[in-house]
């Protein structure tokens, strides 16, 4: 049930604070919070995936990693390489779906291992795709990123990401 008073203050549609929605989801009972999560990840696939990732897949981060090095290999082998806008819009495509899983994980370990495979990816790809200057300034802009992350985790981490971003180049050489 909702209070009288939440109701009195808050606008339909207004958007609220997280301090406020604490707040309400501490006054109710495990019953309404489970009916509340499931109606949540029924309204966007985004939360679905978010609410099964917590439930499922939290507990066991390094098969969490390995499934979407899974499915990064999967879709980089079904681009469509008869034009560079379809690989362009492809790789664009991968990344942004990386990019969620990162966000699902919340670990900078993961961020960082998941980045460096998919520069590894996109370096690797035939055709090279790091020939054109798009491409090759988001490579660049993902190893700056990975450096930057890096610097965040433990010294033996860093040291251990630092030598697998040693064998990605810097940036494309130009043919």
């Amino acid at each position: 049930m909702k209070s009288p008073s939440n109701l009195k203050r808050r606008k339909i549609n207004k958007v609220v604070s997280i301090k406020e929605l604490k707040e309400e989801l501490r006054q109710r009972s495990p019953t309404e919070l489970l009916g509340l999560c499931l109606r949540l990840s029924r309204f966007k696939k985004e939360n679905k995936e978010l609410l099964a990732y917590l439930l499922f897949e939290s507990s066991d981060e390094r098969a969490y990693i390995e499934g979407i090095k899974r499915e990064v290999d999967e879709q980089f082998e079904q681009i469509n390489t008869s034009s560079s806008y379809f690989i362009k819009k492809s790789i664009r495509k991968i990344l942004r779906n990386t990019r969620k899983y990162i966000r699902y994980s919340q670990k900078k370990e993961t961020e960082v291992e998941l980045l460096i495979y998919f520069c590894a990816k996109m370096n690797k790809f035939n055709p090279p795709v790091l020939n054109n200057t798009s491409m090759n300034n988001l490579y660049d802009r993902l190893i700056a990123s990975i450096r930057k992350t890096m610097l965040t985790l433990h010294e033996d981490l860093q040291y251990d990401y630092g030598k697998e971003l040693e064998q990605l180049p810097r940036t494309a050489e130009p043919s």
